[in-house]
């Protein structure tokens, strides 16, 4: 589909998000075609790497279309929501090939979740990397989501991201261990690529094995994906969510109400 591109160059393939007139924000047919495409890697035996960008150099993915809310109006539209963000996720997160998130500007929200699983994340020094959800539609993260976060920057900048809407710049994803490297836009793809050619010439059963035996340990800390429900039902469902969506797309004014 012309919104998520998909090639194979060299044994590496790319994964582009591609509507960066919306700074490359996900649809649904979006996730579902990198569902499809992760699913599709699985059998490549020819591939030895995987790299997801987004199209435009503004953003790599900025969320969810926030315009998908507006029909939520039942407490399964929110869970099943959340169960396919963590699906499409998981997918990605336990693909047993290398993954290497290449990051220009924005990264928040589903985008997010998206980089965080990757295993290698470069980006540019316009980074911008959170979950800003407490200052645009007060929602919430899936109890898994939650946890990854915390896996990767801790407690204490997870409850910065979260509850304050922190966006980390480049030079404090760095610090916090959430990139690998800043890299000069003009050199990313050179870089990233040269990473991906890097990992074809590692031992292919030692990655497997290293990044399953990784993956084995952050799920054996995890609760049960159902443990968020109740939140994620109380969020979606609020008075505050629905005005939230309907600023963002119809421009109208409102204030927080705890309700």
């Amino acid at each position: 589909m012309d919104s998520l591109l998909f090639e194979i160059r060299d044994g590496v393939a790319w994964i582009g998000f591609n509507r960066p007139d919306a700074r490359n924000a996900m649809t649904w047919e979006m996730y579902d075609a990198l569902e499809a495409c992760c699913d599709r890697l699985a059998d490549e035996v020819d591939v030895h790497a995987v790299v997801l960008y987004g199209v435009g150099g503004q953003a790599f993915v900025a969320g969810t279309d926030i315009t998908q809310f507006m029909h939520f109006t039942q407490p399964g539209h929110a869970t099943d929501y959340e169960q396919r963000i963590d699906r499409v996720v998981g997918k990605l997160e336990t693909l047993d090939k290398p993954t290497i998130a290449m990051i220009e500007g924005f990264c928040v929200g589903g985008g997010a979740a998206l980089a965080l699983v990757c295993d290698f994340r470069y980006c540019t020094p316009s980074l911008q990397f959170g979950v800003p959800i407490a200052r645009t539609l007060g929602n919430t993260l899936s109890i898994t989501n939650v946890s990854r976060l915390i896996d990767m920057v801790g407690i204490a900048r997870t409850k910065e991201v979260l509850m304050l809407g922190k966006l980390f710049t480049a030079d404090e994803a760095s610090q916090a261990g959430l990139v690998n490297a800043v890299v000069a836009a003009d050199r990313l793809a050179d870089e990233v690529a040269g990473v991906a050619a890097e990992l074809g010439r590692r031992a292919p059963l030692t990655l497997r094995a290293s990044k399953a035996l990784v993956g084995r340990v952050q799920a054996h800390r995890r609760l049960a994906r159902e443990a968020s429900d109740d939140w994620i039902t109380t969020c979606y469902m609020s008075r505050d969510f629905r005005s939230a969506v309907d600023k963002f797309v119809n421009k109208t004014p409102f204030e927080w109400t705890g309700h």
